[in-house]
């Protein structure tokens, strides 16, 4: 079990990257959920709530509410899907793309003063650590019954 360093640390940093991430998000005035869905739909075609699930951190069951609260605050909005008359696309509202290029700019500058304290080698080298774990669990996943 020489793995369980590496699960404990994973889950530490995890939780280290929440709590510099999420305050700033929300000083911003919107939830991490909320952020994730504006940056993931900003300069992007529209796309289906299960596009939107794929490429977002949300679990499925809980993005049909956010999605609804964030059509209520007028950041998405839904059309109609011309290719699949059974489901709709979402797309960012003027305001959400303005939100988006207020709030993406200002996060990645906070993100940065924590990521300038590794080498262009290291982000590397994490990066390519991280891919290799996250392929291990994906081809594992697909292999389960």
């Amino acid at each position: 079990m020489n793995f369980m360093p590496v699960i404990k640390e994973l889950a530490r940093t995890f939780q280290a990257f929440e709590g510099y991430s999420s305050p700033h998000i929300r000083s911003m005035g919107l939830t991490p959920v909320q952020f994730d869905v504006i940056a993931t739909l900003a300069n992007q075609e529209p796309m289906t709530f299960k596009e939107l699930g794929d490429k977002t951190l949300i679990s499925k069951s809980s993005l049909t509410g956010v999605v609804e609260r964030m059509v209520q605050k007028d950041f998405v909005t839904c059309i109609d899907n011309e290719s699949d008359a059974r489901s709709q696309k979402l797309k960012l509202t003027v305001k959400g793309q303005r939100t988006f290029e207020k709030v993406f700019p200002a996060h990645l500058s906070h993100l940065q003063i924590a990521f300038d304290h590794l080498t262009n080698e290291q982000l590397h080298d994490i990066e390519k650590s991280l891919q290799c774990l996250h392929s291990i669990f994906n081809d594992q996943s697909k292999e389960s019954p």
